[in-house]
């Protein structure tokens, strides 16, 4: 017989803006302790050293983690040039050094390149699987890896400060499955000189900004009190990016049990992915067809 999770059935959101340090995996264990939650995930890992934006989401909620990771997001990041590390960033070995500095001209000449829709190697150390292993334990094995590369969206890269001839801050938007790190690898590369990054913060993801963001220790120093549940946001934050449906409450019931039912919309298209509401509150999660809404995630009543 299954063993019943302990905790409170809570569904909801809490954005927090991760420390330096601890993994995407420790920030989500704390929040769901300090919530008493049943169910907790996050949408979209950090490196450990990377802070910014790790949006949390409790119970129902994690039926919208999809919608969040899917959105764009974007970064603010320093780059080193003139050395390139095991790991594209500064927690690894320096492996490769130049003395040549790109000047800003050069910088700003060679970012269009990493625009659109690019073709993106992972690094060595990442959690990619490679023949059912991660490829940051294979590669800590001394294991040179042949990784594929995977392609990413790019919406915006600038150039938006040059502190000294060795570093560069730029700001990315962009979509999902990226490392920042393999762009600031590229670039470097691009620019004749190597490159690794030094700072990496997440600024926001889909619906979800650093700034309205709680740290660790608050989380930590507001657990078990009520104070903390109040910072929660509802799980249609998740949905936002998706055109919205409404639903009687008898379509509601037909959607909750998995049936198509009948929506109101506006400017759907057929086939469109949409979410429905009742009454405020999400019931489903489908593709629209013909004034009906067709479930592939429902919500619970009491979510």
């Amino acid at each position: 017989m299954a063993r019943r999770r302990k905790g409170r059935d809570i569904s909801g959101w809490l954005v927090v803006d991760k420390p330096a340090g601890p993994t995407s995996t420790h920030v989500v264990n704390v929040v769901r302790r300090a919530l008493d939650a049943k169910k907790a995930g996050h949408a979209g890992t950090l490196d450990p050293a990377a802070t910014g934006v790790l949006a949390v989401a409790l119970g129902e909620a994690t039926k919208t983690v999809p919608h969040v990771t899917d959105a764009l997001k974007a970064y603010v990041f320093t780059v080193r040039f003139g050395q390139a590390t095991d790991t594209d960033d500064a927690e690894g070995k320096v492996i490769a050094e130049s003395d040549a500095r790109p000047t800003d001209a050069e910088i700003k000449a060679a970012l269009p390149a990493f625009l659109g829709e690019i073709m993106q190697v992972p690094p060595q150390y990442s959690a990619v699987r490679v023949e059912g292993q991660r490829a940051h334990t294979l590669a800590r094995g001394g294991a040179a890896l042949d990784l594929a590369p995977r392609p990413l969206w790019v919406e915006e890269l600038l150039l938006a400060d040059r502190p000294d001839r060795d570093h560069a801050v730029l700001e990315m938007v962009c979509g999902k499955g990226g490392y920042v790190r393999a762009l600031a690898r590229d670039l470097g590369r691009a620019l004749g000189c190597h490159a690794h990054v030094t700072t990496l913060r997440r600024s926001w993801s889909g619906p979800f900004v650093a700034e309205d963001g709680l740290s660790l220790q608050e989380v930590e120093a507001l657990a078990g009190d009520p104070a903390l549940d109040a910072r929660l946001l509802p799980l249609e934050a998740g949905l936002s990016e998706l055109p919205q449906a409404r639903a009687t409450a008898e379509a509601a019931a037909r959607l909750r049990h998995g049936n198509p039912a009948p929506v109101v919309a506006n400017g759907l298209d057929y086939g469109e992915e949409c979410w429905a509401s009742c009454d405020g509150r999400a019931v489903a999660v489908g593709r629209y067809r013909a004034g009906e809404l067709h479930p592939a995630r429902v919500f619970r009543d009491d979510g």
